[in-house]
């Protein structure tokens, strides 16, 4: 009974602490604008502002290959408790630093940390978890990571119209995780045959050629769907008479639809290929992107939400399954490093990536512009999948494989 108990607070951390991930960036979403009149004064103020929604994502990227290593060498937990500790104490800096620039330096730091616990939670889920299992799993990290954004921004959402420093306290939340982790989680049986046969296992080579599509493309699609937590709190303030309530909603509803769809992601694996799912997820997100652009009321934008939502609920499990069936154990931190760094490089580099578009066409033309883009990619997945009909795929092959093992 005990070890079926502390099982469960396991399972519980691992999924309440994949959440982190989505609380890193999107919490203060709805506070950027009053956060923009509030630094009013200071050069570059919009700039800056959204600013403190990418930087985090910058420092992950940087951070996430360092924190990969050190999960593979020093091992899980130690490298959890260091980043949840430095997770909470960073995120909420923000309620009591008085200089933009210091709340940028509080950013930066929650984005070191950011790439231990997202990297460290799902090393951990590939470790305790195989074959059916890990999908299911996966997918339930999927749903958890969907369903907590969409508490934390309505949380966030409600915080903001009381005042803007307040979104940053939900930061602490971290202290409830690292007690999880204290306590529920054991270092996994990986680490210590890792310690007694350490010369091979740092040896342990990253298939950098199968998984370099799988970074490729995380990257790109991040580049795209990230424009929405980014332009759509000042898309949503230019209709006028939205609040910072109905700006978490209408953020929330894309949350809420994904994590609805990932739990759905085991039984969609069964009939497509990671390709095949690549296809829905790129026209889901174009579509729903392309409505919010042409959108010129709130219901509007949040059916479009709700399309972007469809694919954002496969997209999380569907890379990180697919990465999982072709690296080694040994080297599972590093490749998922490297995949945090893909994701988290494409959240930084989004608004700086769109910001032409919409100095030209402004937030609807540059909404239309990237679904545009998205709904083309779709395009292609969808002829390539069809095109491979006659066949599973060495891909399609290795996941059936993967799927039929046991734990």
């Amino acid at each position: 009974m005990l070890n079926t108990t502390k099982e469960r607070a396991r399972n519980s951390t691992l999924l309440l602490g994949s959440a982190m991930t989505v609380l890193a960036g999107a919490t203060i979403a709805p506070a950027l604008p009053e956060m923009s009149r509030a630094f009013q004064d200071i050069p570059n103020a919009d700039f800056l502002v959204r600013l403190l929604l990418t930087l985090p994502a910058l420092f992950t990227a940087i951070g996430a290959p360092f924190s990969g290593l050190l999960l593979d060498r020093v091992g899980r937990k130690p490298v959890l408790v260091v980043a949840v500790i430095l997770y909470g104490v960073a995120g909420a800096s923000g309620y009591v630093l008085g200089s933009i620039y210091g709340i940028l330096a509080g950013r930066a730091l929650l984005g070191l940390a950011v790439a231990g616990t997202t990297s460290g939670f799902t090393t951990l889920i590939a470790d305790y978890f195989s074959g059916r299992k890990l999908t299911k799993f996966l997918g339930y990290q999927g749903a958890f990571m969907a369903l907590g954004g969409a508490v934390f921004l309505l949380a966030g959402g409600i915080l903001a119209d009381i005042g803007w420093r307040f979104p940053f306290l939900l930061y602490l939340y971290a202290f409830g995780i690292l007690l999880g982790i204290l306590f529920a989680i054991d270092e996994p049986q990986v680490q210590r045959a890792a310690g007694d046969q350490r010369s091979q296992d740092d040896t342990a080579a990253v298939p950098y050629r199968s998984v370099a599509p799988i970074y490729a493309l995380a990257f790109g699609g991040t580049l795209l769907f990230f424009i929405g937590p980014v332009l759509l709190p000042f898309l949503l303030s230019d209709l006028g008479d939205i609040s910072n309530s109905q700006i978490g909603l209408a953020l929330a509803v894309s949350a809420l639809v994904g994590g609805t769809v990932s739990l759905l992601y085991p039984r969609v694996k069964q009939r497509l290929s990671f390709q095949g799912i690549n296809a829905v997820v790129f026209l889901a997100i174009g579509l729903g992107t392309v409505i919010i652009g042409v959108s010129s009321d709130y219901a509007g934008i949040l059916l479009g939400l709700a399309g972007v939502g469809i694919g954002i609920g496969l997209t999380l499990p569907n890379f990180n399954l697919w990465l999982l069936t072709v690296i080694p154990s040994a080297a599972r931190g590093r490749a998922v490093g490297g995949l945090t760094t893909a994701i988290f490089l494409g959240q930084f580099l989004s608004p700086i990536a769109i910001q032409p578009i919409v100095s030209q066409v402004g937030f609807s033309g540059a909404f239309a512009a990237a679904g545009g883009i998205a709904l083309l990619l779709g395009v292609v997945f969808l002829a390539w999948t069809t095109l491979r009909s006659a066949g599973p795929g060495a891909e399609g092959q290795s996941a059936e494989v993967m799927q039929e093992e046991t734990s």
